[in-house]
């Protein structure tokens, strides 16, 4: 029992630093931009058909995982210059009626490039068995992703709080409008932060390949996890994503375990719960 308990943390760590990677370009794109991005799910599904793609042509996951993100950021800078730019200016909701569109949009040029099977990209040989931690046998590749998941979350720590690009964002995010004041050109800004998010999501789609397959509605499905941890999180903290990323990966993989009929009902739970203590968020700003 001891190593059944241990298994499913590790499957939680996993989905948790999947969840990580996606949620963390949105509550960055909401903090900054105040853009309710509802297409960010389908960078998600785009970087994990574009990594199939990019497997499919030269049989190499690894340069997938480098391909694929840069692809889905340079999409994601073509969306926000073209079409939301000329909305920061008006009211939220023509905001989620744009991006709920692109949903749509998305998912039927998914559907007619790739048609509507469910897909599989293959782990890299190296991650292809299994391998047993204190006495519980796990896949390689899920060991590999919760390594890099956290490789990756001190990296994005060391770039938000340790560099000036990072010191720019977190202004950006804190106060666009005294950040331009300083002379920063926070319009360049917006449009990278909004890429790098749209990369950080196309990234965490190819990560997820091989554990969660490919499917046209993909993008769909994980947009509410994701916005799950954005409320627990704290809009803007890179703290609040990575920490409500793990609560909430672990609560619906030990739901889905010991209660599958009810395992959205949990994390909808552990959201209001938490909601109700700060509402906030766990390290967002006090709400005036």
């Amino acid at each position: 029992m001891p190593a059944e308990l241990f298994a499913q943390a590790l499957n939680g760590l996993a989905y948790g630093v999947l969840l990580f990677l996606l949620s963390v370009g949105l509550t960055l794109i909401f903090g900054m931009l105040d853009v309710v991005n509802l297409a960010h799910g389908s960078f998600y599904m785009l970087g994990a058909y574009a990594g199939l793609a990019v497997v499919a042509g030269s049989g190499s996951f690894w340069l997938a995982l480098l391909a694929a993100p840069v692809a889905i950021g340079l999409i994601g800078a073509l969306i926000e210059r073209s079409c939301l730019r000329p909305l920061y200016r008006r009211p939220p909701l023509d905001q989620v009626l744009l991006t709920f569109g692109f949903i749509y949009l998305f998912e039927d040029l998914v559907k007619w490039l790739w048609g509507g099977r469910i897909r599989s990209i293959p782990p890299p040989d190296l991650f292809a068995g299994s391998t047993s931690v204190l006495g519980a046998t796990i896949p390689s590749y899920r060991l590999f992703v919760i390594v890099f998941g956290l490789v990756m979350a001190v990296l994005l720590w060391l770039l938000i709080e340790r560099t000036r690009l990072g010191a720019i964002i977190r202004a950006g995010v804190f106060d666009a409008e005294m950040t331009a004041g300083l002379g920063i050109d926070i319009r360049r800004v917006f449009t990278g932060v909004f890429a790098f998010g749209a990369a950080l999501g196309g990234l965490s789609g190819v990560i997820a390949g091989p554990i969660q397959s490919a499917y046209p509605s993909m993008g769909v499905t994980i947009l509410i996890p994701a916005l799950i941890v954005v409320v627990v999180g704290g809009l803007g903290s890179l703290k609040g994503s990575f920490v409500g990323s793990l609560v909430i990966g672990q609560a619906e993989t030990f739901g889905k375990a010991w209660l599958p009929d009810a395992a959205m009902l949990i994390i909808y739970v552990v959201m209001a719960a938490i909601v109700l203590v700060r509402p906030q968020g766990l390290f967002g700003r006090p709400l005036k």
